[in-house]
């Protein structure tokens, strides 16, 4: 069988709609039209003869990361390995992009098959987060006052250089999808949109800002694992979700991402859903944190 891979396009809806995944109502299908016809996103097939036997794409953010994904395989072509070719290529093309430093992708921690996939492309993994999501924080809020809000664009830029940048640590960059952090994650443009909140002595902080998925989020990043600990901390999540509750006058939800070690330390009466954990593998070649 002769075998082909090239980027889709609007006319090959009816080759995907053919392919027998498994997979019972497919986003990948609803959003197609998107998923080809956007800038950021790209859809390649690995075609057998004329028929489309597996697919992959990937998203482009921050002008530097791009992040595979939509990875599916015809059931009937099964065992020859080709999630793993396509993949592999798919990764090629994307290291081809000028500004692209960091290609990875995000599997959930039990998904096995597509673990493999990853492994035998060589991509690292890191360590395992939670995606969890909650309307209601208040059975951890204590009574504390609110931190101050942080609006000096310097003391946003030293705070997430001694988080993030120098240390390469992962950042929720939006909700699902995070980074090895580099300076061009963090651009003025985005700092200035996002809310930063400080504790009164200084020495913790949290970033809050606004996401629109199938919801409406307050995506809220906080890196300690004393979550449980720190006054005023659930107080200034529930205030911010309040207003942006008001804004968007729509179902919204608050996200935060757990490690295992930050999930455990939560309370046990908290009322956040936790998600089967998810693992971020990734390979790259990020400028050097330290020399920036």
């Amino acid at each position: 069988m002769e075998q082909t891979i090239r980027v889709l396009n609007l006319e090959d809806l009816p080759y995907l709609e053919e392919m027998e995944t498994g997979i019972e109502d497919d986003y990948v299908k609803r959003i197609f039209e998107w998923l080809v016809t956007s800038d950021n996103n790209r859809l390649f097939g690995l075609f057998l003869d004329n028929q489309l036997a597996s697919i992959c794409g990937y998203s482009l953010f921050a002008k530097h990361y791009v992040m595979l994904g939509r990875i599916r395989s015809d059931i009937r072509y099964r065992g020859k390995d080709l999630a793993t070719v396509l993949t592999g290529r798919v990764m090629d093309e994307a290291f081809k992009l000028p500004e692209v430093q960091w290609v990875g992708a995000n599997t959930q921690e039990k998904n096995l098959p597509a673990r493999r996939v990853l492994e035998k492309l060589e991509l690292t993994p890191y360590a395992p987060i939670h995606g969890a999501t909650t309307k209601d924080v208040s059975k951890l809020a204590k009574g504390a006052p609110v931190w101050h809000e942080i609006t000096d664009l310097e003391r946003k830029k030293i705070w997430v250089d001694k988080l993030y940048v120098k240390t390469g640590a992962i950042f929720p960059y939006e909700c699902y999808y995070s980074f090895p952090a580099s300076k061009e994650l963090f651009t003025e443009d985005e700092l200035k949109k996002w809310s930063f909140f400080e504790n009164k002595k200084a020495t913790r902080f949290l970033i809050v800002k606004k996401d629109i998925k199938k919801h409406h989020y307050l995506h809220t990043i906080y890196p300690w694992n004393d979550l449980a600990e720190q006054p005023g901390l659930w107080e200034t999540i529930d205030a911010a979700y309040r207003r942006l509750c008001q804004e968007v006058g729509e179902d919204t939800l608050i996200w935060m991402d757990f490690t295992k070690v930050q999930a455990s330390a939560l309370p046990q009466n908290h009322d956040f859903e936790l998600s089967s954990p998810w693992i971020l593998y990734g390979t790259g070649r990020l400028k050097s944190n330290h020399n920036q």
